[in-house]
């Protein structure tokens, strides 16, 4: 079946369908509120801050340009994935979060995450209060009276759970994941604006550099497409079992790892983590003495593009380890095949199947994590040598992997929908 054939059969099916048009339908409320701005901006030197700080720039980006129009959901899904990463840390530290997140089943995960909606909640206003603060010394907004700034901080927080709630039920009733699609939603709204910015910038001299920015481009796209779907295959046999008069087992399967079973998870959190210390500087960069002394060098040294890149580059590739080593248990898939009666031929079940799962999945991660970072910084290294600037969606190795592991995942579940149809045909 082509690709045509899929499309049309996606939507003759009633019930994805829906799912599809429910999505779509939320996608539009999302860019409406993105839309809608704090009051008090100052245009002109709302525009002057983003080209000073290109931190804010990048979470921009992030944001799905909710930041750049200060609008009532300008913090995006930002807070909602900070108290994720720092769940996810404690179930490192304590040994009961860690049982509640691996162990107890949905029901322990379900607790989880209300959990990490609760933490969104009181790091929202936090971020809310320290963004208002930071513009109203840059005088990108008007000073705004205690009663209006504590209404504003209410509104935005209120804008980050109520996206938070949309991405809920996008996964719930739509299809895919709600956080990433919108995350993905607001990047892909760029690009029109790119494109128009690329017109209106038109250099013909430039015209080698296009050529080789965009190559760059379509071969990170075809990297991204071949690392997440590229997995080692390991082979899984099944003892013979009596059962009565009947005989079950003896067949032969295989357990894939994926190269990144992280998938764009490790992006998200690199970012989140970057964003937080360049932001604090410039929040206190005005400050006298000491403090403003140290808040400048911060600000310096993150403005620096080498300096940046590698601790980007670092960042990624250890939060793809750690979230692996959170979200994939190797000591409970081998309990399932002993019990199930499968073994990995040559390796002994139990301790020794969990170690040489350990081992693989090492070896193989390594190769995925250091791609990904790879991928990450590499645009902008790209953008830097070539000269061309400028154009958000393109230059951002970050956005380009979300939308892209997006889509390839997204398809994924539209396919096994499609099969399963098939499959109740049949």
């Amino acid at each position: 079946m082509n690709l045509l054939e899929r499309f049309i059969q996606t939507f003759k099916i009633t019930e994805l369908r829906n799912k599809i048009i429910f999505v779509l339908g939320v996608f539009v409320i999302f860019r409406i509120m993105a839309n809608i701005p704090m009051p008090g901006i100052n245009t002109e030197n709302l525009k002057s801050f983003f080209e000073q700080f290109q931190i804010f720039g990048l979470m921009n980006i992030f944001t799905g340009g909710t930041l750049e129009k200060l609008s009532i959901i300008m913090l995006g899904l930002g807070p909602y994935i900070t108290s994720v990463i720092i769940m996810q840390l404690l179930t490192m530290i304590f040994p009961q979060m860690e049982k509640m997140y691996k162990e107890e089943g949905e029901a322990g995960r379900q607790k989880f995450n209300q959990y990490g909606r609760i933490a969104a909640v009181p790091l929202a206003m936090l971020q809310g209060y320290g963004m208002l603060t930071l513009f109203q010394k840059q005088g990108v907004i008007d000073a705004l009276s205690p009663t209006l700034f504590l209404s504003s901080i209410v509104t935005i927080a209120a804008g980050t759970i109520f996206l938070m709630w949309l991405g809920e039920l996008i996964t719930e009733k739509g299809i895919g994941n709600g956080v990433s699609l919108l995350i993905f939603a607001g990047i892909v709204s760029s690009f029109p604006l790119s494109m128009r910015e690329l017109i209106v910038k038109w250099d013909p001299s430039q015209i080698p550099g296009y050529i080789l920015f965009f190559s760059i481009a379509l071969v990170i796209i075809a990297g991204v497409v071949l690392i997440n779907e590229a997995r080692r295959n390991i082979p899984i046999s099944y003892a013979k079992r009596v059962r009565g008069m009947k005989m079950y087992g003896g067949s032969s399967t295989y357990l894939p790892l994926n190269i990144n079973p992280a998938g764009v998870i490790p992006i998200i959190f690199a970012l989140s983590i970057m964003l937080f210390p360049g932001m604090i500087a410039n929040f206190f960069i005005q400050s006298p003495g000491m403090l403003g002394s140290i808040a400048q060098n911060v600000n310096a040294l993150f403005q620096n593009p080498w300096f940046y890149n590698i601790l980007y580059f670092a960042t990624v590739v250890l939060f793809t380890f750690f979230y692996t080593a959170v979200t994939f248990d190797p000591k409970a898939i081998s309990t399932n095949l002993q019990k199930m009666g499968g073994f990995i031929p040559g390796i002994r079940p139990g301790k020794s199947t969990a170690n040489f799962l350990y081992y693989v999945l090492n070896r193989i991660l390594i190769v995925g994590a250091l791609f990904l970072g790879t991928i990450a910084i590499l645009p902008s290294v790209i953008a830097s040598a070539t000269g061309i600037s400028g154009f958000g969606f393109f230059i951002g190795g970050t956005a380009l992997l979300i939308v892209v592991s997006v889509i390839l995942e997204t398809m994924k579940q539209i396919n096994a929908q499609l099969q399963m149809r098939d499959y109740e045909t049949f």
